[in-house]
């Protein structure tokens, strides 16, 4: 995911070779009890050595032998509408970041935010989700791990995503409308059910599970962390060394 750099390369040897040095000093003069020659095969040892450790950290990044590879994938996310998703999605796209993974997060609320007169209906959902699966597709063919969180709720849009994509992880965070319901603090279920809002996904418009998801996650009782936790033990499974 990175490379070395000279100035890098040239900081670790410094550093490793003061720490060496002084341990050169140190045994010297314990065997000599002589200051001045214990610095003098010290100060030597210091310049040709680290000279040495320069050279050797070039050679060996342009090696590539016993180098990996970590696969990226596009991790996404569907669910209803207050099932825990986003939650759960930045989590993940947290602790992949904390592990060196470079991350790219792709969320409905803010995508629609940027492009507000992206529409509720079937068929612009469906155009929506592919534009977005397209970009998720590209991210990761250049080495990004994207998370992408989406009520997405339509088979035929996740499965054209899938089919755009190498490394395609889908986690269906299934959890029930009445729950999803009781979360609702801005009162979007109940402003669908009054009518005040057409084409809600679960009330007036249907939400269609995945068919084979990679996995499946109930936010009902269990805590973010172990729900995250999960997740996380599928991506080690699923970014194999390439």
């Amino acid at each position: 995911m990175f490379r070395e750099t000279h100035v890098r390369t040239l900081a670790k040897a410094i550093s490793w070779r003061v720490l060496g040095t002084v341990a050169t000093i140190t045994l010297v003069y314990a065997y000599t009890r002589r200051f001045v020659p214990s610095l003098a095969i010290g100060g030597l040892e210091f310049t040709s050595k680290i000279a040495l450790y320069w050279f050797h950290e070039r050679v060996w990044d342009r090696l590539h032998f016993g180098k990996e590879g970590v696969r990226p994938a596009v991790l996404w996310f569907t669910g209803l509408s207050g099932s825990g998703k986003s939650t759960l999605s930045r989590w993940v796209a947290d602790r992949m970041r904390q592990a060196g993974m470079r991350v790219e997060e792709l969320d409905g609320d803010v995508i629609r935010d940027i492009f507000p007169n992206t529409g509720f209906t079937r068929a612009d959902r469906d155009a929506h989700i592919r534009r977005v699966g397209y970009l998720a597709s590209k991210l990761e063919q250049n080495g990004v791990f994207v998370v992408a969180s989406f009520v997405s709720p339509y088979e035929e849009s996740r499965q054209f995503v899938r089919k755009q994509c190498k490394n395609f992880v889908e986690i269906y965070v299934s959890t029930p409308l009445a729950v999803c319901e009781t979360r609702d603090v801005k009162g979007l279920y109940a402003r669908a059910r009054s009518g005040a809002i057409k084409n809600f996904t679960g009330v007036d418009d249907p939400y269609e599970p995945p068919s084979n998801p990679e996995l499946v996650i109930d936010t009902t009782s269990i805590p973010i962390e172990q729900a995250g936790g999960r997740v996380f033990d599928l991506i080690r499974q699923r970014t194999r060394r390439i």
